[in-house]
């Protein structure tokens, strides 16, 4: 039967209610409501055939609480004059809320535009446009409120968000609202308060003034002659240094070759290289690099994954320094360890403009699927004494 039952009434309103349009009403005191609701009634030929069912069907929706029906006469050849549903309205709010079972959050919300109205007026913008999510968030939207007001109180305040003082927020509270928190702010915050170049939730902390903790570079000099502490072992090669990234770009380095690699066994076991250096890797996160001049006067050397992600970072990489070299990202690399190929699970396809011609032709194999569907060659799975030997020959070039 196509006939509109009263569920398929709940469900028009329950709609109203999913796009938050009965919600954002209560905000802006315009109503939705009365509507009128789509009701598909029993043609002509079906009354005068079926009529026990459209009987039936006429009791139902007459019997729906909170629904107004509006009737019109339908002649029956052998019953005569019957009254038959015509239209299907909601008049107001609260029976639109009545008929979905929504009362008690209406009341939260209610009362969330109250608190709102009284403590924070510009966001009342907010509550039409995101109702459900405030609606989420009842049960700390007070808390929220409290540290949007201390924003306003000491704008880029310079501190780190543990020191915050508001009673009952934690700087984990902050960390997992950060979202949301970034919403609110940005609509009551003055421009000046807030440095729009920082985007995202791991921006938040720059974005807002607040101190956050330094990016770290952890590295290996390749080379003892440079070691950085002093050598106490024989043979002791591993120095695994972690330092913020100001304290990188101030070092004082005098090696000329420098290695990056995404692997953490590949960078500890990186061999001796003369005049070496070797970095593990941050994936697309070399933002950390970016004020180390001195990276500048080094030849420097990007160790990926043979795959579509692995030549995407290298493309990266070479925006902040064009003249990087991939190390064993090549076709006979790739070849020789054929029998340890894995899948990568998603690939990247957009054109990277800063391969290599030798470069972008295996990138294009791979991306296109020339040589094997997802194909990836993962970089610890190449062989160490491949490795060790493309070192030596890079080593003996100079």
């Amino acid at each position: 039967m196509s006939w509109t039952t009263p569920a398929d009434l709940r469900v028009q309103v329950q709609k109203f209610w999913d796009r938050g349009e009965i919600l954002a009403s209560l905000v802006s005191g315009e109503s939705l409501f009365p509507k009128r609701l789509v009701l598909k009634s029993p043609t002509s030929a079906e009354m005068a055939e079926r009529f026990d069912d459209v009987r039936t069907w006429i009791a139902e929706l007459c019997a729906m609480m909170h629904c107004r029906v509006e009737m019109r006469e339908f002649r029956h050849r052998v019953f005569g004059a019957n009254a038959v549903p015509q239209e299907a309205w909601v008049d107001t709010p609260e029976a639109a809320l009545a008929l979905i079972g929504k009362q008690r959050e209406a009341r939260c919300f209610a009362a969330l535009i109250d608190q709102t109205r009284e403590r924070q007026p510009m966001l009342m913008g907010w509550l039409a446009k995101r109702p459900l999510r405030a609606l989420e968030l009842v049960d700390v939207w007070s808390r929220l409120l409290d540290i949007v007001a201390w924003l306003q109180n000491h704008p880029r305040s310079g501190v780190y968000l543990r020191q915050v003082d508001i009673p009952g927020v934690h700087s984990k509270f902050i960390e997992a609202h950060r979202g949301v928190l970034t919403e609110l702010l940005d609509t009551v915050l003055p421009p000046a308060s807030i440095d729009s170049t920082a985007s995202g939730i791991s921006r938040f902390a720059a974005r807002y003034g607040f101190c956050d903790k330094p990016e770290r570079v952890r590295f290996r000099v390749l080379d003892p002659e440079h070691a950085l502490l002093p050598v106490l072992l024989p043979n002791e090669d591993i120095q695994d240094i972690s330092l913020d990234a100001a304290s990188f770009a101030r070092l004082d380095c005098t090696v000329s070759r420098v290695f990056i690699t995404e692997n953490e066994i590949n960078f500890l076991a990186f061999p001796q290289v003369k005049n070496g250096l070797v970095i593990f890797g941050a994936g697309y996160g070399f933002d950390v690099l970016r004020d180390v001049e001195w990276l500048a006067q080094c030849r420097i050397h990007y160790w990926g994954d043979i795959d579509t992600h692995g030549f995407a970072i290298l493309d990266q990489l070479r925006s902040q320094f064009e003249h990087v070299e991939s190390f064993l990202m090549d076709r006979p690399t790739l070849l020789a360890f054929e029998a340890l190929w894995g899948e990568e699970e998603k690939q990247t396809r957009r054109d990277l403009p800063r391969l290599s011609a030798a470069e972008s032709a295996l990138y294009d194999d791979l991306r296109d699927n020339r040589i094997r569907k997802n194909l990836r060659l993962e970089q610890e799975r190449i062989g160490f004494a491949w490795v060790m030997a493309a070192v030596s020959a890079l080593t003996a070039r100079g």
